[in-house]
């Protein structure tokens, strides 16, 4: 579950990196040529078969250990720790994990089905090669409104995740000491934040035309 998470937090500062071309403002032609090179890169698609691996097998661990969890103890503590206990995204990341698969069944259809199957509209850059036009789409796709709030919901849910899972992680492959501890746990945050917000930024900035 921790090798998982750090590979797809990994991947993150990938995409992240990858959309911020958007921000250029060149009309889109920093992003589509990147977007083309990650998918049209050999190497890169290799990658994304264990990518995709690495997703479902976070998943499928997330929730055995979630059901594992709550049969080990059928019934509840008499007294209600809260927060003392444990914090409540601690807690809840069975809840967060399931609405961030929702979100990427809605992302997987709104960019990877189209960018690998269905098609997307080509462009023409020099010297006379044609690639999809992937800022296009995030155009169509952010000029709706509701898609931006579930795109910013899901980023929200994200950082909750982030925050509990980068530490949880280091502490599953053996940080122990109290100083890295604090370290690894501010990096957490920071970063959490960092990029999330970098990502709701990306349909906001689409949907108010500052790109």
């Amino acid at each position: 579950m921790a090798l998982s998470g750090l590979f797809l937090i990994s991947f993150l500062v990938v995409h992240a990196g990858v959309n911020a071309c958007i921000w250029a403002n060149d009309g889109g032609v920093m992003f589509n040529k990147a977007a083309h090179f990650m998918g049209s890169t050999i190497v890169i698609r290799i990658v994304e078969v264990g990518l995709f691996a690495g997703i479902f097998i976070h998943i499928i661990q997330g929730y055995v250990l979630e059901f594992s969890n709550r049969n080990k103890r059928g019934k509840g503590y008499q007294v209600k720790m809260g927060n003392k206990g444990s914090k409540w995204y601690s807690r809840s990341m069975g809840l967060l994990g399931t609405i961030l698969l929702l979100f990427f069944i809605i992302h997987w259809y709104h960019f990877w089905i189209p960018s690998r199957f269905t098609g997307v509209e080509e462009i023409e850059v020099p010297p006379g090669k044609f690639i999809y036009n992937m800022f296009g789409l995030m155009q169509v796709t952010f000029s709706e409104l509701w898609v931006v709030i579930v795109y910013v919901f899901a980023c929200f849910s994200l950082c909750w995740h982030l925050i509990h899972g980068f530490e949880s992680a280091f502490r599953t492959i053996g940080v122990s000491n109290n100083r890295y501890l604090v370290m690894v746990r501010t990096v957490g945050v920071v970063f959490s934040v960092v990029i999330c917000l970098a990502f709701a930024m990306m349909p906001v900035s689409m949907y108010l035309g500052w790109v």
